[in-house]
């Protein structure tokens, strides 16, 4: 996207960024983190915790004397200072542009990457995105981590208007099925992420499988939020009578009665297995989970992953690191 083209596509996110400004960013600036502290760890100065490496874990981390006494190899976690690296993985896939009440899960999206990633540059810190557009030739656009107010609205316009394909098919010809893999998103990052960072997955994870066994790989090496993006009417349908429903990716087209009790049912019943499945899946990977619905405010959400985050930071940060490993780590 060159500079003429941006420019009018970034005036267009900045609205959508002063509002934010306003309403969220001014609850929200200093819990996420201070001048000084911040409840992401990272690469600082001040030892967090210590806990067992693991393969890919960056040998300069190794706490030499913990390791000497309990023979097993333990690595330092720091809390992040001042600078931090977050990167932003984003599922634009057909199925998140989709929302039952007048706001997509796209729209959601937007409004937390605004959020979070201003929240972040106002204290210095760096910003960068993958972007993952699946189809027939499934691509990636990478933004570059940068600093400052103009790197968010740069972000917000890559959301709004990815690049173009080199070569658009002729309006004539069929819609070509396109799922979602999401596995392949999660693999371009982890190649790519060298330095450990804090990464944020922003997906409603309807995605092909595979997926799981990469994010975990990223969870080991980085702070990974999985942000799991959802609509009301993906769990239960309203009685409504005939609907044609679309699928969002492939663009197969089914016709269904809401009215018949027994297909409600059925519905629900098969929404609830992929619910369960899906909450496994992100509970084997080891990542933090923030769901956001259509319907959900975003501030309240935050706010309350805030409020989690310092509570388990409490309640892990003596139960991790006993007394005797930090004085050996300070010895």
């Amino acid at each position: 996207m060159n500079e003429a083209a941006s420019a009018p596509a970034m005036s267009d996110a900045e609205p959508l960024l002063q509002r934010l400004e306003w309403s969220v960013l001014r609850r929200l600036d200093g819990l996420l983190q201070g001048d000084y502290r911040t409840l992401w760890r990272g690469s600082g100065l001040d030892l967090a915790d210590l806990r067992e490496y693991q393969h890919g874990d960056d040998v300069r981390h190794i706490d030499w004397n913990v390791t000497a006494r309990l023979q097993v190899p333990h690595v330092r976690q720091f809390t992040e200072d001042r600078e931090l690296t977050a990167w932003f993985l984003l599922d634009l896939s057909g199925s998140v542009d989709f929302g039952s009440a007048g706001r997509t899960k796209l729209a959601v999206s937007e409004g937390f990457v605004a959020a979070v990633a201003r929240l972040l540059t106002r204290h210095g810190n760096r910003v960068g995105a993958v972007l993952y557009h699946p189809g027939a030739r499934p691509r990636e656009t990478v933004l570059s981590p940068g600093l400052g107010r103009t790197q968010v609205l740069q972000l917000m316009t890559r959301m709004r208007r990815p690049n173009p394909p080199t070569s658009a098919p002729p309006k004539s010809a069929p819609r070509e099925r396109a799922p979602t893999r999401l596995a392949e998103l999660l693999g371009r990052a982890e190649t790519m992420l060298r330095r450990r960072s804090l990464v944020f997955v922003l997906s409603d994870f309807i995605s092909e499988p595979g997926w799981h066994a990469p994010l975990g790989r990223l969870a080991r090496r980085h702070e990974v939020l999985a942000v799991r993006l959802l609509d009301p009417m993906e769990m239960a349908l309203p009685d409504i009578g005939l609907l044609t429903v679309e699928d969002a990716e492939t663009g197969e087209q089914l016709l269904v009665d809401t009215q018949d009790a027994g297909f409600r049912e059925r519905f629900e019943a098969l929404a609830a297995g992929h619910e369960a499945q899906l909450r496994d899946q992100l509970g084997a990977a080891g990542v933090d989970v923030l769901e956001l619905a259509t319907g959900d405010d975003l501030l309240a959400a935050l706010l309350r992953y805030v409020a989690l985050r310092r509570q388990r930071a409490r309640a892990t940060s003596g139960h991790r690191m006993p007394a005797e490993l930090r004085s050996a780590a300070q010895a």
